[in-house]
């Protein structure tokens, strides 16, 4: 159990099944056979460019009063995350306009944190290259299923199921043409997220029905039946879904008074799906370029 433990690491190292897969509810993530893994997702940008000298302060500064982060599940022994996603990058050419809605709700809304990284969003508004490079310039993740905990015996199995159902996938672009406010389960964090309301919508369902299947075989639980695909760029804590939908609803309103908010907010092109188990990343199957 060491060694396997050694392997695909404790499931206590990916701490992030409530971050990346918060879909839960609306206010109101060629060869199949080939093993091709990575260590990891590339890492946040240095944390230096959040306190340049002069500017931010120390990192104890930025670590001070940070939430701690809240379990989906509670870890068992021998249990390993399982997270089955879309990779996604924002592209420069939107990354100012972004920018600039997000100052303009964390003026209203002050406890906002970055996804992942928790640092606090309107430490980052005080820059803007520091807004675009480290809120913005990562990897974000539409979820295809559930952040469940599986054991050890299991992961082979679904890893190869995966791979076999998703294998042969085109590449497509995805629309992100809303901002909307998601909670998660048990109420206890709050998303600003980014969602695919039209272009690219029809694949991700499909592609959901697929990780469903796979879950199903498994007895795990399968994604909630209207999956709303969405990428989320900050949190709260507990539920302000009521007070965060109503600054959104206003600055989007805003934006379009303004004349700057198109009918796409950003889109990114879709290049393959990735499993992470653990601290481990699996490529599940990547899109050839057409």
């Amino acid at each position: 159990m060491e060694a396997l433990r050694a392997t695909y690491g404790d499931d206590d190292s990916s701490d992030s099944d409530s971050d990346h897969s918060p879909t839960l509810s609306l206010s109101s993530n060629s060869n199949p056979q080939t093993e091709e893994t990575l260590s990891s997702p590339l890492p946040p940008p240095p944390v230096s460019l959040l306190h340049p000298r002069n500017s931010l302060g120390s990192l104890d500064y930025l670590q001070t009063g940070q939430p701690s982060r809240v379990r989906s599940f509670p870890h068992v022994e021998g249990n390993y995350a399982l997270h089955v996603y879309i990779p996604v990058f924002i592209p420069s050419i939107s990354k100012k306009e972004m920018g600039q809605f997000l100052k303009r709700v964390s003026s209203v809304v002050p406890n906002l944190h970055v996804v992942d990284i928790d640092v606090p969003l309107n430490t980052l508004c005080k820059e803007e290259h520091k807004l675009e490079q480290v809120a913005l310039g990562r990897e974000f993740h539409i979820s295809l299923g559930r952040t469940v905990p599986i054991r050890v015996h299991q992961i082979d199995s679904i890893v190869t199921m995966l791979r076999q159902k998703l294998q042969f996938q085109k590449r497509y672009w995805i629309d992100f043409n809303k901002w909307e406010v998601f909670i998660n389960d048990d109420r206890t964090r709050t998303f600003l997220s980014l969602e695919v309301v039209t272009g690219g919508l029809p694949e991700i369902t499909k592609q959901i029905q697929a990780v469903n299947e796979v879950y199903k075989l498994h007895n795990l639980p399968e994604f909630y039946k209207d999956p709303r695909p969405h990428i989320s760029l900050a949190w709260a804590l507990g539920d302000v879904s009521g007070s965060l939908k109503k600054v959104v609803e206003q600055e989007t309103k805003s934006s379009v008074f303004r004349g700057s908010l198109q009918s796409r907010i950003c889109t990114s092109k879709v290049g393959g799906i990735e499993c992470k188990i653990g601290n481990r990343t699996h490529i599940i199957c990547k899109s050839p370029d057409q």
